[in-house]
């Protein structure tokens, strides 16, 4: 979870990190996209990695990547159309996210279906928890809630917290517990 995490690890995926991690909702929302893209493509890309001609590669595998994109950003705007409001233009930009693409080229396209569908809930989940954190800690400190409810009593929120220098912030020191723990753990 720590050791090949797409954010902390590779710095991949960091646009929407950075943007919607404002609160644990749209952390986890965008999270549970990811996975839904990351598994379904995986599967998908390993199924027919013998037929798919070397020449073709990477537009194939973009063209599996927006079919699932394309399938939850339309299951999102009639479950949830607040949420997929709030995420707005970062669920399509799934399609060109580095660990989604990543992902397809470098394993699912040499691995078997069944490892391809475990690394695709692997990876996801491990950028999911990530996010979650993310957003937990940025909605705490400069809101005083989580998932909308006050938690911190008359906590005076850091506004610095939501917008994007907070994200950054949250980000790195994240990044260096992250170096912290692995290089204990040598």
């Amino acid at each position: 979870m720590l050791k090949h995490n797409p954010i902390l690890r590779f710095l991949l995926g960091l646009c929407p990190t950075l943007a919607i991690t404002t609160n644990v909702e749209n952390s986890l929302g965008m999270g549970i996209a990811v996975i839904f893209v990351l598994f379904f493509s995986n599967v998908l890309v390993s199924m027919f990695r013998k037929l798919i001609p070397d020449k073709v590669r990477i537009p194939m595998f973009l063209i599996v990547i927006v079919t699932f994109v394309t399938t939850v950003d339309l299951l999102m705007a009639a479950y949830v159309p607040v949420l997929h409001k709030t995420l707005g233009v970062f669920i399509p930009l799934i399609v060109v996210n580095c660990i989604i693409l990543g992902r397809v080229e470098a394993y699912a396209y040499t691995h078997t279906m069944k490892e391809s569908a475990i690394d695709g809930i692997l990876v996801g989940t491990s950028y999911s928890v990530t996010l979650v954190l993310i957003g937990a800690i940025r909605e705490l400190f400069g809101n005083g809630t989580l998932l909308g409810t006050h938690v911190l009593g008359n906590y005076m929120p850091m506004l610095i917290m939501i917008l994007p220098p907070g994200a950054f912030l949250v980000l790195g020191i994240l990044i260096g517990l992250a170096n912290r723990i692995e290089a204990k753990a040598s």
